[in-house]
Parts: C-alpha cells; sequence; structure tokens
C-alpha cells in the first residue's frame, strides 16, 4: 500500500514503542505540515496525550488503541433497543438505557 497523508497515522498509533512513534510522528509533520498545517498541528501539540497509552503494560495496548471506544459501550443499548422494536416509552427507554450504561 502506498504510504498517503490517511494511512501514514498508523505508523504512529501501531508502532512497536514510544520512541518508534515519535520517530514516526516527526516524520509526518516533515512530511505534511507545509500543506496540511493545521492538522498537524492538532496532533503534535496533544502529543503526549495521543502517545498515554505507551504508559500501560503492551497487552492493553488492542484495546486501548481501539478506533471508536464510545461505539463498544453503546452494543449493548443498541442490541436491546433493535430487539424490542418500539415497544418502550421515551421514559422507559432512558431508564433502559441508563442502568445498561
Amino acid at each position: 500500500m502506498q504510504p498517503t497523508v490517511k494511512a501514514d497515522p498508523r505508523d504512529i498509533w501501531q508502532a512497536e514503542t514510544r520512541a518508534v512513534a515519535q520517530t514516526a510522528m516527526d516524520l509526518y509533520s516533515e512530511k505534511y505540515g507545509d500543506k496540511y498545517e493545521k492538522a498537524v498541528t492538532c496532533l503534535t501539540k496533544d502529543r503526549d496525550a495521543l502517545l498515554a497509552f505507551y504508559d500501560f503494560p503492551g497487552k492493553h495496548w488492542d484495546y486501548l488503541r481501539t478506533g471508536n471506544p464510545i461505539e463498544s459501550v453503546f452494543a449493548t443499548v443498541r442490541h436491546r433497543t433493535v430487539r424490542t422494536k418500539g415497544a418502550l416509552s421515551q421514559k422507559t427507554a432512558k431508564l433502559m438505557v441508563f442502568k445498561l450504561i
């Protein structure tokens, strides 16, 4: 696969170590900094927060790297509401969502 502005960030968050990730982020900044200045600034200003998962044990990285953590929280809610097929009132639906989350 040819490197692109969309695919290159994968080298950052899939890096084996924090040092490799920081190097990949520096390369990304050099490569795309002129053309996408605002995006690169946004990425680099939060460097420590974006790479914070490297502070945790390696066995947890797959879970911490997930692209959509909010979606997994609502999977149970979606599962239950699809099964009820509109049988809930607004009040009982809110109660069910509150209890499931």
